[in-house]
């Protein structure tokens, strides 16, 4: 059995500057983070759960939306068909980075449980309003997670 923290040591992000980079970028360095750590969660937790190019369609479909809504204001004050689509795409991107944060947590509960025989719980709503940030959340959470996993087994088997 594999130490529990190798996976939060690969990713190595802090949840507070994972927030506050996000901040002072405009959202896109969620984008980046998942560009260079998604092939690092499929290969440690042995599971494809998404596509590799995932967070490259999630940038494209994101800064499309961008640009779209950019030109669409330089056209014009009322709203435009840009407008219009650029709001369909932020919609999409949303709802990618919504699959992905669900994706993940199916993912990391289920080498939770392969590698190290306890049940990761991951509160679904915190999951769709947080998604990325507390997937993270949960990554480096692991390990109190499996001590309290760890108590209270212990105590079930003496009482």
């Amino acid at each position: 059995m594999e130490n529990i923290n190798t996976l939060k040591a690969k990713i190595d992000t802090k949840v507070t500057k994972f927030v506050l980079l996000s901040v002072v970028t405009g959202g896109i360095y969620p984008m980046m983070w998942l560009y260079l750590n998604q092939p690092k969660l499929t290969e440690h937790m042995k599971n494809e759960f998404v596509a590799r190019d995932y967070p490259l369609w999630l940038a494209i479909v994101t800064g499309f939306g961008w640009l779209l809504s950019d030109i669409g204001i330089a056209i014009s004050d009322d709203v435009t068909v840009l407008d219009l689509v650029a709001r369909v795409l932020s919609l999409a991107s949303t709802v990618m980075v919504i699959v992905w944060a669900f994706k993940a947590k199916t993912a990391l509960q289920a080498y939770a449980l392969t590698e190290f025989k306890f049940e990761l719980k991951m509160n679904p709503f915190y999951t769709f309003i947080f998604s990325i940030y507390y997937i993270v959340y949960c990554i480096n959470d692991m390990e109190s997670e499996l001590q309290k996993h760890n108590i209270i087994y212990s105590k079930k088997m003496v009482g």
